[in-house]
């Protein structure tokens, strides 16, 4: 049986985890204006797993309030003739586009969802650049809840619609994410409701490491070598990062992959100050990539300290390379993924000559193409 604590990623402070505190009191007290969120908590699990234990298992909610939906346990490709072109035999695509709305965002609404069900929570309050929001419009519905949503005004069209099908509250936002995002915190200090907003909620990373779990059980009890994993605002390399350290902490993996955290080249935060040791001012960011498009991440200081912890990578990628990694990826595996997961793919084709052939390697496909199309079309020919 697994219990959890709840601590401050930063100072290690323990606190009870409600929905009144989503941040350690000591460190949120000091956050700078323009910098990544300070004081995230985590959650710390302890006990032993049933030997036919699943993903459920390592969440802090009980099974019972999760809603009928069926998130997680997706295809973990294996891609015949991108292996043969590449020459990396133990490559794999973890198909996250298969989640319900289309994403891996699923993974963390669905936590969110079971834990305002527990709660008597009815009302959810998130800002997205589309993904997050259109995944917390779809769970919430089938888990009853009411969902808020603000978007940036110049979030593709599908993500607008897919969120309105579900039944959200959106509101259209002239300007960023980051301004979304404010307007969105805002909003829950006067209106209330429970912040799904990533990061601040630190459900959103907790619910986001079931991939890695759904890695380590689909290759057989085995952590992969190499993690490839598009990179915005630095939650869903966090959660990767905490499956794998949660396997390891329960002894059931021995050690912890290579974590590689691509992001667009106008949106490259996190790999700068992985690069100086620390975020500086921030620079507006500006990719076709809109999942992975912030000027400030968010998570940033919690990614960042797992790369320097466990000597993960990044690398940088242009919209071209993220253009031409969408159409190979399709045409070549018949996997089509937005952009923004298909950085993943582009990261690692920049990476491969410094990789051992041999090694495994899992590339994480975190969105559908059908998301946004305008950006797909650029990168084939209409006649």
């Amino acid at each position: 049986m697994i219990s959890f604590s709840c601590a401050c990623s930063l100072c290690g402070r323990e606190y009870e985890f409600t929905p009144e505190r989503m941040l350690c009191d000591d460190c949120a007290s000091r956050q700078t204006p323009d910098q990544p969120l300070m004081g995230v908590l985590e959650f710390r699990p302890e006990g032993q797993l049933p030997r036919d234990w699943d993903s459920l298992d390592l969440l802090p909610v009980e099974r019972e309030y999760f809603p009928p939906v069926p998130v997680g346990q997706t295809p973990l490709w294996e891609p015949e003739i991108l292996r043969r072109e590449t020459g990396f035999p133990k490559l794999f695509l973890k198909d996250d586009s298969r989640n319900p709305t289309g994403s891996l965002k699923d993974r963390a609404s669905y936590l969110v969802a079971a834990y305002a069900r527990r709660e008597g929570i009815e009302r959810i309050v998130v800002a997205s650049t589309g993904n997050a929001g259109s995944s917390m419009a779809g769970i919430g519905a089938a888990a009853g809840l009411s969902v808020k949503l603000f978007l940036p005004a110049s979030a593709p069209p599908a993500k607008l619609v897919q969120s309105l099908q579900y039944g959200a509250d959106l509101i259209r936002v002239d300007g960023t994410y980051d301004l979304a995002y404010d307007r969105s915190m805002a909003c829950v200090a006067g209106e209330g409701g429970l912040s799904r907003n990533t990061a601040h909620n630190p459900l959103t990373i907790e619910g986001k490491k079931t991939v890695s779990l759904e890695i380590f059980r689909q290759l057989g009890g085995r952590v992969p070598d190499y993690v490839f994993v598009p990179t915005g605002d630095g939650v869903i390399l966090s959660g990767v990062y905490r499956g794998f350290e949660d396997l390891f902490s329960l002894g059931l993996a021995d050690r912890m992959p290579c974590c590689v955290a691509v992001q667009a080249e106008g949106s490259a935060a996190i790999s700068r100050a992985l690069d100086a040791g620390s975020f500086g001012t921030p620079v507006a960011s500006s990719t076709i990539a809109d999942s992975i498009s912030v000027d400030v991440p968010r998570g940033g200081l919690f990614a960042l300290g797992r790369l320097q912890r466990h000597g993960g990578k990044a690398v940088i990628v242009s919209d071209r390379e993220i253009l031409a990694a969408q159409r190979s990826l399709s045409s070549r595996s018949g996997l089509f993924a937005e952009p923004a997961a298909a950085a993943a793919w582009a990261g690692f084709v920049k990476m491969k000559d410094e990789i051992d052939p041999g090694a495994t390697v899992a590339v994480l496909i975190t969105g559908n193409g059908l998301k946004d199309i305008d950006s797909a079309k650029k990168g084939v020919s209409l006649s």
